[in-house]
């Protein structure tokens, strides 16, 4: 028994060291970590329990059989976070630059049928160089596989990428499948063709970074949703956005003990509108303000910033928020906001979790670029998103709510459950002076002066809407996060289906 012991335990060892001392020192000196140590970080100590840890690839070209290493470039497994159950794989760049063979793509894929059965998340740290070469298409059909559970997983659990190295070609496109992507700067990359591919075949001369890097994707694609400093910072930020997910489907929003009262009164609230219609306010103090002891992960902060999405808690429950910025853009929709919005409110729905709106939107954004890239269709799936969800929806109009952009944004019309307004709500077709100058058209300075103060008595509050029961109560500031804590008391046990369907057509 003994001996059995010992050729365990040997074996056991050469898995561990993958690619050999020499390997792991490389990743160090880039300023990574290796897959096993970034396992390590992520998931409780102690928790981790490997799976397939013996199975090597069955490739025999160019001379691929007398290299064989056990685990074949990536670590699966499942383990805890915070005492939450979640299965994992963490590519090993050591171990053949990390790239994917048909045996690596099995275990990625019994990893993720594993967690649908039980109905957890699956985690995907990625660090690969790509499709194994070697083993042609082999390598390629493998990819095709992990796609395809991505897409089976699909709202069923969550599923989140950690980018900490490169990833190219098709590996990019299993990531883009999942629900959140969240990449290390300076040491991650995503791009379909790299910067020599590019320069061949477009004489365009561009660094990893500037094509795929963090920065790149977290600030003009949209791609990622965070930009972390390092591996350590991405782990440790994964660690507390997944406490906000709940397991599966299947599973109500996790709840943890909260200090901070239901009904707490915030009096600066009363005051956080400015005098003039035109003057920014920060909707982060809003939000803040609003959630349990303030705290906001937010999702996507340097992408259209005049949108605003993440999760918070009221009464230790996860909640979403999406909200408009005034700060940026004063707040308006276009093509890259609505899009950001869409996407999130359609992960809340999936999951069971309510949805809070902030509304301050002077419209959507006008011009030839924003209507010759399609802000028709792309408005429309923000409006898609919120017109199907079924989970609780509570809206807070605290300033402007004009045209279009105020349907789309949560209005009683998409079936908002609870439907709130601030006094200093202005619900209307459009602002003021730009209604005026189009119903009394050549009309003199004094005279449009005239009447946009009448059409300001008139439509510039919320209890026209009030009036017609569009807005449910207009409600004190201060007492915002009281009237939505007792909101979601009563929508708990809210139940409603859409008509039944294959699956709709959102205007992709």
């Amino acid at each position: 028994m003994s001996a059995n012991i010992a050729e365990m335990e040997s074996r056991r060892a050469a898995a561990w060291l993958g690619g050999g001392q020499k390997r792991i020192d490389a990743q160090h000196a880039k300023g990574k970590l290796t897959a096993r140590e970034r396992l390590d970080v992520l998931l409780d100590a102690g928790s981790f329990e490997e799976m397939d840890l013996y199975v090597e690839h069955d490739c025999v070209d160019f001379g691929m059989q007398d290299q064989k290493i056990p685990g074949d470039g990536v670590v699966t497994g499942s383990g805890t976070i915070n005492g939450r159950l979640v299965y994992v794989f963490s590519q090993d760049f050591t171990v053949f630059g990390g790239s994917l063979s048909a045996r690596h793509a099995q275990k990625i894929c019994k990893v993720m049928d594993a967690a649908m059965k039980v109905g957890v998340p699956v985690i995907g740290l990625n660090d690969s160089g790509g499709a194994r070469i070697q083993e042609g298409v082999a390598s390629l059909g493998g990819y095709a596989d992990v796609f395809q559970k991505n897409v089976l997983a699909s709202g069923v659990v969550p599923q989140l990428s950690l980018i900490m190295g490169p990833c190219a070609g098709g590996a990019v496109y299993s990531p883009a499948m999942t629900d959140f992507i969240f990449m290390v700067k300076d040491s991650s990359y995503m791009f379909v063709t790299g910067p020599e591919v590019v320069k061949t075949v477009t004489n365009e001369v561009v660094t990893q970074e500037q094509l795929g890097g963090a920065i790149t994707h977290s600030t003009k694609t949209s791609v990622s949703d965070l930009a972390l400093e390092n591996d350590i910072e991405a782990l440790l930020a994964t660690r507390d956005f997944f406490d906000f997910l709940p397991s599966s489907n299947r599973d109500d929003v996790p709840e943890r003990p909260c200090s901070d009262p239901w009904d707490r009164l915030e009096p600066s609230l009363d005051t956080v509108i400015p005098p003039s219609a035109n003057q920014p306010y920060d909707m982060h103090e809003v939000i803040r303000k609003t959630l349990d002891e303030g705290e906001f992960f937010e999702l996507q902060p340097l992408h259209a910033g005049n949108i605003l999405i993440g999760f918070g808690r009221i009464e230790g429950r996860t909640v979403g928020v999406v909200a408009n910025q005034p700060m940026v853009l004063a707040g308006v929709l276009d093509i890259n906001s609505s899009k950001k919005a869409a996407r999130f409110v359609r992960f809340c729905d999936a999951f069971n979790i309510p949805i809070i709106t902030f509304v301050d939107v002077p419209g959507f954004l006008p011009g030839t670029d924003q209507e010759h890239n399609g802000i028709i269709k792309h408005g429309a799936k923000l409006l898609f998103a919120y017109a199907e969800a079924t989970v609780p929806k509570i809206t807070v109009i605290t300033r402007k709510a004009y045209g279009g952009a105020y349907d789309v944004m949560s209005s009683k019309h998409l079936r908002g459950d609870l439907n709130y307004a601030w006094p200093t709500a202005e619900i209307a077709v459009m602002g003021a002076k730009g209604a005026v100058e189009i119903i009394f058209r050549g009309l003199s300075t004094d005279g449009i002066a005239e009447k946009t103060k009448e059409y300001e008595d008139r439509f510039a509050n919320p209890f026209v809407a009030a009036s017609r029961g569009y807005i449910d109560e207009v409600i004190h500031p201060h007492a915002t996060r009281r009237r939505i804590a007792l909101g979601l008391r009563k929508l708990k046990n809210k139940s409603l289906e859409n008509p039944w369907k294959k699956h709709d057509n959102i205007p992709l």
